[in-house]
């Protein structure tokens, strides 16, 4: 093979090359790109499912504490209700006689 041919084919190689090379990138690079978009949304869906859930789950933790709250208002009602109860036996025990016998 002449030196002039084998030129011609190197460099006809290399112009097949720089058509081919640049094509072969976007592919790639257009493949990349989906996929990255697919990992984002997956991404996205996962932590706005786990915030759902995180939701879920602090809602449930204040339901709980409001029902402890009404629990111990609700006891000290009742401990009121006692001791007023309790304060007027210890008034009326404590009053002198007015009626009867009492001298």
């Amino acid at each position: 093979m002449s030196p002039e041919v084998a030129a011609a084919v190197v460099a006809g190689a290399f112009a097949v090359l720089a058509t081919v090379l640049p094509l072969l990138f976007r592919r790639t690079h257009s493949a990349v790109a989906e996929e990255g978009e697919a990992t984002r949304v997956a991404t996205l869906d996962a932590v706005s499912a786990m915030g759902s859930r995180l939701e879920a789950r602090f809602n449930a933790r204040i339901d709980d504490v409001r029902d402890d709250i009404d629990d111990v208002r609700e006891s000290v009602s009742k401990v009121r209700e006692w001791q007023a109860g309790h304060d007027a036996e210890h008034l009326i025990i404590g009053q002198p006689r007015t009626g009867g016998d009492a001298t």
